[in-house]
């Protein structure tokens, strides 16, 4: 917060000095709506289920750092909104990605099937050397299901997926397991940006802290996310 009370959008020299990282990697999170890519992120950020939450009107912005193999390695995760109504919107934020997390929700096999529209979007829009991986949420609800992981398996070995993993942001299951795999490939691939600042290339000016939310309409009515 600056001086007259009015919140600051950059972070001052001292704090970018403070703010230092071997990587910075930007991954986006798509994927259709209702899947549960905001909880995944919430659980990623704070390992904590939030049973309602609001649908994502945008884009909401999270940040964490993670030690990986001895690198501090800061995730900058942009969870996009699923509606058709915003993807002109969001695809601004493809293009300065290094990774693709698409999610589908395991329960629903039509979230599954539009998995080659969000490739075709992120190889339309996102830098041709993006990582892309597959989770399927909501594994705690395995007598929902609707879509095997041999078929999500099989999709990713034919689309050039780095993996596919299952998830569960409702029991914490590997949610960061997948943005681990996600970052150690990035760093063997040699990507990111190494001690940056890290909001420079946002496509909109963002308020300097962990989570900010972009909101381009008023918030509709809570979901009940069971992830």
């Amino acid at each position: 917060m600056s001086k007259n009370g009015f919140p600051k959008l950059y972070p001052t020299e001292m704090e970018l000095e403070e703010d230092t990282f071997d990587f910075l990697f930007k991954i986006i999170l798509i994927g259709d709506t209702n899947v549960g890519k905001t909880c995944v992120v919430h659980s990623f950020k704070t390992g904590v289920f939030l049973e309602k939450q609001q649908n994502t009107i945008g884009v909401d912005f999270t940040v964490r750092t993670l030690d990986i193999d001895g690198k501090k390695v800061k995730m900058q995760v942009w969870d996009t909104a699923g509606q058709e109504r915003f993807r002109t919107i969001t695809q601004g934020y493809y293009r300065s990605a290094h990774g693709a997390v698409i999610a589908y929700d395991l329960t629903r096999r039509s979230t599954f099937e539009s998995l080659p529209h969000w490739i075709q979007e992120v190889e339309q829009h996102g830098a041709a050397s993006v990582v892309v991986i597959f989770i399927g949420n909501k594994c705690d609800l395995e007598s929902e299901r609707q879509v095997l992981f041999e078929d999500a398996c099989t999709l990713a070995e034919q689309r050039g997926a780095l993996a596919a993993l299952e998830t569960s942001a409702k029991k914490d299951h590997n949610i960061e397991e997948a943005f681990i795999l996600m970052a150690k490939e990035l760093i063997v691939r040699g990507g990111g940006v190494v001690n940056q600042e890290p909001y420079a290339e946002a496509p909109y000016p963002l308020l300097h802290s962990d989570t900010h939310t972009i909101n381009l309409e008023e918030p509709s009515e809570e979901k009940k996310c069971s992830c």
